[in-house]
């Protein structure tokens, strides 16, 4: 079985599920709202923390044209511009050292998606442990070798890619060294409605291209990434923020810290009901197998007499014959006195 080391974390269906806790540009703009998140992130049981590295200038140009802006239906961000979306949402590169140094000191495993060579270059400075490639990156296949080659583990999401994209990325990745790679199922909608993210994917991608795979998920509430992890997700990216109502550029779509202490509970009890692909009693049901139902003597009897319905009836718990035997047991005679609560069994007769 596949198994991807990130950080101090393995990545597998061996293992509890990974849960990547996304800041996007859910600071604000605010370093001490940043600082805030990575300390709820830690106190809700999530191991990692992601965050996103470029500037306007490395995503788009600043053109005042409708090709560069957000369709003016969409939900959060209609009508505006590329560049100042990018503007309004960028992390600092100069908060990424204080964030990743705090996340540290939680424990938590901090790493981030790089959008051009620049951001890796910059992420490398900081010894990042893992990559990430956002959906919309997968099929910049400069960018995927660029970050390939630095030997770190990887992470691709696949929202709105076609198989043959799929497979272009992964071997790209591959063919330029790189190891350990794990792909996330994912729609890119903002937030995702859960009809629309087709689950049933994630075998599919993990048989097809022989990775662990994960689900980068932007439905509202915990539902879609527990169903995921049923489905075979050993990692889960959720964005985050710290109160919904509070602003933020993600906001909208993202989890409260309440609702991702929930998801890491859920997603681990769902991990843990998987088990293997196996049928018969387990060993946490071995004291109420002994009360399954099976044939007793309910009446004193005595030697002679015969097997009735009256003297014989199925009961708990378990030891005397099955309950199906019955048919077989009536009419026959006793060789012995038997007392009521004995085990019916054939030498009795």
């Amino acid at each position: 079985m596949k198994t991807v080391t990130i950080g101090k974390h393995q990545v597998g269906s061996e293992h509890r599920p990974l849960i990547v806790a996304e800041m996007s540009g859910n600071h604000d703009g605010d370093l001490d709202r940043a600082l805030a998140i990575v300390d709820a992130v830690a106190a809700s049981g999530a191991q990692a923390l992601k965050l996103q590295t470029y500037r306007a200038d490395t995503m788009t140009v600043d053109v005042d044209h409708p090709r560069f802006q957000v369709g003016a239906g969409h939900d959060l961000w209609g009508g505006e511009s590329l560049y100042a979306l990018y503007e309004r949402a960028h992390t600092p590169w100069d908060w990424h050292e204080p964030i990743f140094a705090r996340a540290r000191e939680h424990g938590l495993v901090a790493f981030s998606s790089p959008f051009d060579p620049t951001a890796v270059d910059f992420l490398e400075s900081l010894d990042v442990p893992a990559y990430k490639i956002a959906s919309c990156e997968i099929v910049d296949l400069p960018l995927i070798r660029y970050v390939a080659r630095t030997g770190k583990p990887l992470i691709v999401s696949t929202g709105m890619a076609s198989v043959g994209e799929i497979d272009a990325a992964v071997r790209t990745a591959r063919e330029a060294g790189c190891e350990q790679l794990v792909v996330l199922g994912c729609t890119a909608s903002y937030p995702a409605d859960p009809a629309d993210t087709n689950l049933r994917a994630l075998p599919l991608i993990e048989s097809m291209f022989d990775v662990p795979v994960g689900y980068s998920d932007h439905t509202m509430g915990i539902g879609v990434p527990v169903a995921a992890v049923a489905l075979g997700a050993c990692l889960i990216e959720k964005h985050v923020t710290l109160d919904r109502a509070g602003g933020g550029v993600d906001a909208a779509f993202s989890a409260e810290p309440a609702e991702l202490s929930a998801l890491v509970a859920e997603t681990e009890r769902a991990w843990q009901a998987l088990g293997r692909p196996r049928i018969g009693a387990r060993p946490a049901e071995a004291e109420v197998l002994r009360f399954r139902r099976s044939l007793y003597v309910v009446a004193d009897v005595a030697a002679g007499e015969s097997a009735t319905e009256r003297n014989v009836r199925s009961i708990r718990p378990a030891g005397g014959l099955s309950p199906d035997a019955i048919d077989a047991v009536i009419g026959r005679v006793f060789k012995a006195d038997v007392p009521r609560g004995t085990p019916l069994t054939w030498d009795l007769f």
